[in-house]
C-alpha cells in the first residue's frame, strides 16, 4: 500500500480575493480515495512552533499563526492568511515531515499538500505561507533522522526560498529544474540550479532532468529525497513556460523514481494552475500514483 498524508485542514475555505485553487487538495483527496485499499491513510500533527521558528522569523511566525499578516506581506502571499490558512499552514509542514518519516520505513509516501517552496524566512510569497520543504529538512536533520538529505524540485518555478533556506546547512543539498523566464524574477541560488527556455518539450526535459540529477545525486549521496512534484510544466498549465505532455508528467516520475536508486522518497504536490481543478488534481494523483508503483517496483 502507498502512504498518503491528509489532514482535513488542508482543505481550507477561501480567503476573499484569492485566485488559488482552493478545492484542488479535497479533489485530491477524493481522487485517492477512490483507490480503495492501495493506498494506506495517515493524520499529520501541526508542526511545533520551535520548527517552525527554527527556519522562518518569529515575528513572522507570529503574525500568521495570529492571522495578522501585513498587507504587503499578504500581496507578496497572494491572499489574506485567515485563521482557518494559518491552521491550514501550520499542519502542511508537519504533513510533509511524517511523510518524509513514513518514506524511511516504506520506500515512499506522499503528502497531499505542501511543496510550498517560495516562502521565505520572513515573508510567503508566491501562494506560499510556511516552506515545509525547508522545515522537514531542517527538523529531519537536527533531529538526527538522517545526516544527508536532498531536496529536488521539479516544479516550473524556481524553488527560490527552498535554496535561501537551506544554503548553507550541513547535510541538506538542493535542486531545481525549471523554467528561466518563469516567476521569481530575481531566482537565489540552489546547490544545482537547471533553468530551462520556453517551450522545452518531453524528450529535451526527461534528457536534462537525467544529465543533471543523476551526478547530483551521486555527489551528495542523500539518505532521503524530499520531492516537490509540480505539475505546471504540463503544456497547458496557466503559469508554465515548458510544453510537457501528459505522458512526460509521469515520465518524469517514473524517471525520478529510477534514478533515486532505491533512497527512499517523500513527495509533496507543488504547483498547478488552470481553470479546471479537477483535472490539475488528477494530474497530482497520477504523479502520486506513478511514482508509489514505481518505487515499489524497483
Amino acid at each position: 500500500m502507498i502512504p498518503i498524508v491528509h489532514h482535513p485542514a488542508y482543505v481550507a475555505p477561501a480567503p476573499a480575493r484569492s485566485t488559488y485553487r482552493w478545492n484542488k487538495n479535497g479533489l485530491i483527496r477524493d481522487l485517492l480515495r477512490a483507490e480503495g485499499d492501495r493506498l494506506a491513510w495517515h493524520e499529520p500533527e501541526p508542526m511545533p512552533r520551535a520548527w517552525l521558528e527554527a527556519v522562518h522569523d518569529p515575528d513572522y511566525v507570529d503574525e500568521v499563526l495570529t492571522a495578522a499578516v501585513p498587507a504587503m506581506k499578504t500581496r507578496r502571499i497572494g491572499f489574506p492568511v485567515t485563521p482557518e490558512v494559518a491552521a491550514r499552514a501550520r499542519v502542511v509542514p508537519g504533513g510533509t515531515w511524517l511523510a518524509a518519516q513514513l518514506a524511511l520505513r516504506h520506500g515512499f509516501a506522499a503528502n497531499t499538500a505542501g511543496g510550498s517552496h517560495h516562502a521565505l524566512a520572513a515573508t510567503g510569497a508566491g501562494y506560499c505561507v510556511f516552506n515545509d520543504l525547508a522545515l522537514a529538512a531542517v527538523r529531519l536533520i537536527e533531529e538526527g533522522t538522517v545526516e544527508r538529505l536532498v531536496v529536488v524540485d521539479c516544479d516550473v518555478h524556481q524553488g527560490d526560498g527552498t535554496a535561501a533556506l537551506l544554503a548553507g546547512r550541513p547535510g541538506i543539498a538542493t535542486y531545481s529544474i525549471h523554467a528561466e523566464k518563469n516567476f521569481p524574477a530575481r531566482k537565489a541560488r540552489s546547490t544545482c540550479d537547471v533553468a530551462l527556455p520556453d517551450g522545452v518539450d518531453d524528450e529535451a526535459y526527461l534528457a536534462t532532468l537525467a544529465q543533471t540529477l543523476t551526478p547530483f545525486l551521486v555527489e551528495h549521496r542523500p539518505q532521503l529525497v524530499l520531492y516537490q512534484a509540480g505539475v505546471d510544466p504540463f503544456a497547458g498549465d496557466r503559469l508554465g513556460r515548458l510544453s510537457l505532455s501528459l505522458d512526460g508528467l509521469v515520465a518524469r516520475e517514473r524517471l525520478v523514481a529510477r534514478l533515486t536508486q532505491g533512497v527512499p522518497l517523500a513527495s509533496t504536490v507543488g504547483g498547478g494552475y488552470g481553470d479546471d481543478a479537477l483535472e490539475i488534481a488528477r494530474r497530482h494523483v497520477t504523479a502520486i500514483l506513478t511514482l508509489g508503483a514505481a518505487i515499489a517496483l524497483r
